[in-house]
């Protein structure tokens, strides 16, 4: 496997075009997640160049377009909030610092082969952890929208402080933040075709700033420094360095689950399949790289991978062709981006937090699942007031919990003992006839499907209600795997049974299930000539045992039975 990317020239036009198309997408996202973080703009612009080119350069979706996204700059946000409250000198640099674990978690993730683990977690708790980081992004920006300065406290202070906001309102800013979500939401779908929406409402309304406010104090961007950026050499804080890598973990492992899901978009739209871990490493020395260089940590985002596949691109060359234009802005440009209003670019990343909501599962996960429902919104409760880990962990092991629970059940009736042919299992004549030759003296524990830790009690439940008989046996023919409880609890069952005297027989043990028995010391109670292919062996085995001379009638009357069958309606033999 190549560490590049596969780049071509011959879609070179498709490329181009969709780079210098995903570029004007990203400008003035970057800008707002730079200036939302509390990193500064110039933040977002150096992580849309350092993730998108390097991602695009070692990662395993040629089309993907990686950059800062709503999710990351939430996190990010975060990060740098708690980072310079607790050390204000150092405090910025260790929040970069965190963006580089984030990219060397990542690229383990990638080299281990975890990509296709990272994203199985319920719909239900990714839902839930999504639409909070949502509600988180849109809630940090109501200051900035209405012309005010972001309280201390993140969501919570914001939350706290809403109607000091509310009565404080800058009119000016509020009204330049409501034209910019009008221009963003009303936009004719035939002009968005060509120019979208967020650049359109940047320029527009960063014009009608100058033009109609211009002797009114605004607050805006300003000068935004040119030129390569100075690299942040990784800084730790002895005291908070279990925190830092605590965050670099979760931030890694949020890049990862955001990029699949957008790869997966990405296959759907091409036909095509990307390679998850190499995917990994290539995000992850993408998020390295934009933390040595002072950048915001990025991810796959959906809108502009969308749009660069619809205008035409199809190999990497079109992420690297936008990452080398931002460059050029970010170079020679960026002294024109000191007039934008921050209310404009609150307004931007408002939209991005109200299209983050998962509104499709939000309508109508009540009926769907009554408890994915509430794992859902308890999800994104804890995401928006607890913590993001919180959530996820809670979240996770919950259904996790639902599902085994619902799982057991559903196996539990898949364990059955019975002592004589009734219908709680699937018997054949000769089976029949011989179970009943035994009269209840043999008990044949039956179980089916895998068995899971959760089906142990009721392998237990029907071990203690085990009827008084002389031969035991245990029929595994239908069982695919065999957990450690559930073993353990078919040993305390075949112990039970050879301390009472009883002979134990195994059915359709072969395989792993086997090497689980043998393993826990099965061949004590059971010696090698009572392991059994079939269940009419084993039980003929098993009336021997108990009723010798049954065996020989059954044998009798199964051949009688089988001459019978073998003759034709006319009394011919066939």
């Amino acid at each position: 496997m190549s560490l590049t990317n596969t780049i071509h020239f011959r879609n070179l036009r498709g490329d181009l075009f969709g780079g210098l198309t995903a570029a004007i997408v990203s400008l003035p996202l970057a800008l707002a997640f730079g200036v939302a973080s509390g990193a500064g703009p110039v933040a977002g612009l150096y992580g849309a160049v350092c993730v998108g080119f390097f991602a695009a350069l070692f990662g395993g979706t040629p089309t993907l377009i990686s950059e800062p996204t709503g999710p990351m700059t939430v996190v990010m946000t975060a990060i740098v909030s708690s980072m310079t409250a607790n050390n204000p000198e150092n405090g910025l640099a260790m929040a970069f610092t965190v963006v580089m674990l984030a990219g060397i978690f990542q690229i383990f993730f990638g080299i281990f082969k975890l990509g296709k683990y990272i994203t199985l977690m319920p719909y239900s708790v990714i839902s839930g952890f999504m639409s909070g980081i949502g509600v988180i992004l849109i809630i940090l920006q109501i200051a900035p929208f209405v012309g005010q300065p972001n309280p201390k406290g993140g969501v919570l202070g914001m939350v706290q402080n809403l109607p000091n906001l509310l009565a404080n309102i800058n009119p000016v800013e509020t009204v330049l933040g409501l034209l910019t979500l009008a221009i963003i939401f009303l936009m004719p779908s035939k002009i968005k075709r060509f120019a979208p929406p967020q650049l359109v409402a940047l320029i527009v309304v960063t014009v009608v700033s100058l033009v109609f406010f211009g002797n009114v104090e605004i607050r805006r961007i300003g000068e935004i420094p040119m030129g390569l950026p100075k690299l942040q050499m990784p800084t730790f804080s002895a005291s908070q360095i279990t925190v830092m890598i605590v965050d670099g973990a979760m931030l890694g492992l949020l890049g990862c689950i955001d990029t699949l899901l957008t790869a997966v978009i990405a296959d759907s739209l091409t036909r095509t399949e990307h390679k998850s871990d190499k995917e990994l490493i290539g995000q992850g020395i993408g998020n390295l790289v934009s933390g040595l260089c002072g950048g915001l940590p990025g991810a796959g985002a959906t809108m502009g991978t969308v749009v660069n596949i619809q205008t035409g691109a199809k190999t990497a060359l079109s992420g690297l062709t936008r990452a080398l234009i931002l460059l050029i802005v970010v170079l020679w440009a960026a002294g024109l981006t000191r007039s934008i209003p921050m209310a404009v670019l609150a307004g931007i990343a408002l939209k991005v937090g109200i299209d983050i909501l998962d509104w499709s599962f939000l309508k109508r996960a009540h009926k769907v699942s009554l408890k994915g429902a509430i794992i859902m919104y308890g999800v994104l409760f804890l995401t928006v007031f607890v913590d993001l880990i919180v959530a996820v962990g809670v979240g996770v092991f919950i259904a996790n919990i639902l599902t085994i629970e619902r799982l057991s059940q559903l196996q539990s009736h898949d364990v059955k003992t019975i002592t004589d042919a009734d219908d709680a299992i699937v018997l054949n004549n000769e089976e029949k006839q011989l179970l009943d030759q035994a009269n209840g003296r043999i008990l044949l524990f039956y179980l089916s499907g895998p068995m899971i830790f959760g089906v142990s009690k009721a392998i237990a439940r029907e071990h203690s209600a085990m009827a008084d008989s002389d031969v035991l046996i245990l029929d595994l023919s239908d069982v695919p795997m065999l957990g450690v409880t559930a073993s353990l609890a078919i040993e305390n069952a075949i112990k039970d049974a050879h301390d009472q005297g009883r002979q134990v027989l195994i059915v359709g043990a072969a395989g792993k299930v086997k090497q689980r028995l043998e393993k826990f010391g099965i061949l004590k109670f059971v010696p090698q000539h009572h392991f059994f292919a079939n269940r009419v062996e084993a039980l003929k085995q098993a009336v021997s045992l108990v009723n010798p001379h049954a065996v020989a009638n059954a044998t009798n009357t199964s051949e009688y039975s089988s001459q019978v069958n073998d003759t034709d309606t006319y009394g011919y033999q066939a």
